[in-house]
């Protein structure tokens, strides 16, 4: 092939070919992307179908979908006017950007996190500065207004991914009022950890706050997220955005959703107490470290070989993610919260791991 015909790429973008990538064999026990162990009960389903049903599916969704938005920041306490949905947080997070980040912008991403972030920011063809994590992977207030000061965008996911810390919110506040860069919070995992950044949204015009149904909702499968920004920012954010990006398929599981939240915090509720549970028995292991966790997750290293801790439990059918090849974690793996069942099975499988693998 003749190389001239690539001409057309973005600089960086050959680099990043492959982009987002997953290591997922197939395993009875599926413990790796941090999803919602609980699948909806089949009433509910069955509630989804029959709304689609009379739905006319030859027409385009609304195009400004007003009451249905407004049923969304009713449940996440925002005001209608600060909301934009996405298919899934990530294309809300892809619209930030788009907004705020080219060549010759600094985006500030403490690492290790979310891999997507530095991702999309490369693809900006943006400049990266990686501070804001000490050496226990907990939140550096100081380190992070240090790096904010001469930043376009700073990046913060609370509970962060896959550490499981949170940042203060008293330092967060302080941050965003002394710095000139867009604080772009992402709360995948607020109902785990339950407090939030979207008050600071009504007041201050460089805040965002990015939410998704598909942890705590368990609507993975069916990509729903949520922007809150400042009234006078989010018509902004929206022009990036493309339109008509909710299928009514979607908006009608979430507005279900919505409707049996009670039902859903039971569930979350059972995933924390399993979270504590299994934190406990991890801290029983000998040579085995657990970081405290805020979300549905725990990140643990064993002092051995994570590739090789990694196969050796898929071989017993339990699959986690192998986080060693993020920046700090050469050495650590990182386990979704399932079910009680499922979360014996992991536990068993890792002290199998543990004698097999060597020290």
């Amino acid at each position: 092939m003749n190389n001239t015909t690539l001409k057309y790429f973005k600089q960086q973008l050959p680099g990043l070919a492959g982009g987002y990538t997953l290591d997922v064999p197939d395993c009875e026990i599926k413990l790796n992307q941090n999803e919602n162990a609980w699948d909806w009960p089949a009433h509910l389903k069955q509630e989804v179908f029959e709304r689609v049903r009379d739905l006319p599916w030859n027409r385009y969704p609304p195009f400004v979908a007003g009451d249905f938005v407004a049923k969304v920041a009713a449940h996440i306490g925002a005001d209608p006017e600060q909301v934009l949905v996405g298919n899934g947080s990530n294309e809300l997070l892809y619209a930030t950007f788009v907004s705020t980040l080219e060549p010759g912008r600094k985006v500030v991403i403490p690492q290790p996190t979310f891999t997507v972030y530095k991702l999309l920011a490369d693809l900006m063809g943006a400049e990266v500065v990686t501070a804001g994590l000490n050496d226990e992977l907990q939140y550096d207030a100081e380190a992070l207004e240090e790096a904010s000061q001469d930043a376009s965008v700073v990046v913060l996911a609370s509970p962060n991914n896959p550490t499981g810390s949170v940042v203060d919110p008293t330092d967060l506040e302080h941050m965003v009022m002394t710095s000139g860069a867009l604080w772009v919070v992402d709360e995948a995992y607020f109902e785990f950890h339950g407090e939030s950044a979207i008050d600071l949204t009504r007041n201050c015009r460089n805040v965002v706050v990015l939410r998704t149904f598909s942890k705590a909702l368990a609507t993975a499968g069916l990509r729903f997220g949520c922007m809150v920004a400042h009234p006078e920012a989010r018509p902004i954010f929206a022009a990036a955005k493309l339109p008509y990006n909710l299928n009514i398929f979607t908006m009608a599981a979430v507005e279900t959703a919505i409707e049996n939240a009670v039902t859903m915090k039971a569930r979350v509720d059972e995933i924390k107490r399993e979270r504590e549970r299994v934190a406990r028995k991890l801290r029983e292991y000998s040579g085995v470290r657990v970081y405290p966790s805020r979300a549905n997750f725990l990140l643990f290293e064993t002092g051995r070989e994570p590739r090789e801790v990694w196969k050796a439990m898929v071989s017993r059918g339990v699959l986690v993610r192998d986080v060693s090849g993020y920046p700090r974690l050469g050495k650590a793996l990182r386990v979704s919260i399932g079910r009680p069942e499922e979360n014996d099975a992991f536990l068993k499988a890792l002290e199998y791991a543990m004698t097999v693998v060597e020290a």
